[in-house]
């Protein structure tokens, strides 16, 4: 891709984090531009064949209309916009109906941080982008997968109860001093609980944790209070970190 050509982008994303996340990576490659932002389904089909963008990031769990549908109705009116699906996970049979619609890459929102800008120039230039590369046969691609049986992601990563304190207090936008004294621990026992949440996650950054958090379900009530139970474990942590 030319480093002269703007593309065009709308993001439609119903989640304030990763819309954040989305708009920051944008944000910081002067060849891209953010035109429009939607929150449901149906907008985001009327803002892309309003707009007619070069790209259309598209959450694939959009409230008001579904993300495949929005898809569908994309394709079939507004032949110039390349959709990208942006997932927290898929399955097989949900990527085949995507790219039979006409997708032309999945992004899961774990890896945007990693993978984004490289996906939009791929795309922009002509191919599709699966699994972390770009593709250059997607028969053979498509063929892989029609022959996959999809297994079950695991549940909470192995994830502790303190460590899923750890990943809600990061997903509000607290530093490592203030999640230190809402659990009670200190600041060296919070850098060694986010190495082991990176471990577990595969992420390598703050944001990619963040969206992670918000597209596996991880920021729910805590397991953990931040209570006095909280504050003796914490103690206790301490000692042993």
């Amino acid at each position: 891709m030319s480093d002269n050509l703007i593309v065009t982008i709308v993001v439609a994303d119903d989640h304030p984090v990763v819309q954040m996340g989305v708009r920051s990576i944008l944000a910081s490659e002067t060849s891209f531009k953010l035109v429009g932002e939607a929150s449901d389904g149906k907008r985001a089909v009327d803002l892309t064949l309003q707009l007619q963008p070069d790209i259309l990031l598209l959450d694939l769990a959009m409230p008001g209309l579904a993300g495949l549908e929005a898809l569908r109705s994309v394709t079939s009116k507004c032949v110039k916009t390349k959709t990208i699906i942006l997932t927290g996970s898929i399955e097989t049979q949900q990527l085949l109906e995507a790219l039979q619609l006409g997708a032309r890459a999945v992004v899961l929102k774990s890896a945007v941080a990693r993978e984004l800008t490289a996906c939009i120039r791929a795309v922009v230039g002509g191919q599709y982008w699966l699994n972390g590369k770009t593709v250059s046969n997607l028969v053979e691609v498509v063929s892989d997968l029609i022959g996959k049986k999809d297994e079950p992601p695991p549940k909470r990563f192995g994830l502790t109860p303190r460590e899923l304190s750890v990943i809600n207090l990061i997903v509000q936008g607290c530093t490592n001093h203030e999640i230190g004294d809402k659990c009670g621990i200190s600041v060296e026992t919070v850098k060694r609980h986010m190495k082991n949440i990176f471990g577990k996650t595969g992420v390598s950054s703050r944001l990619e944790l963040a969206m992670f958090a918000v597209n596996k379900n991880l920021i729910a009530a805590s397991p953990l209070a931040y209570s006095g139970e909280s504050m003796e474990a914490g103690k206790r942590e301490n000692r042993q970190g």
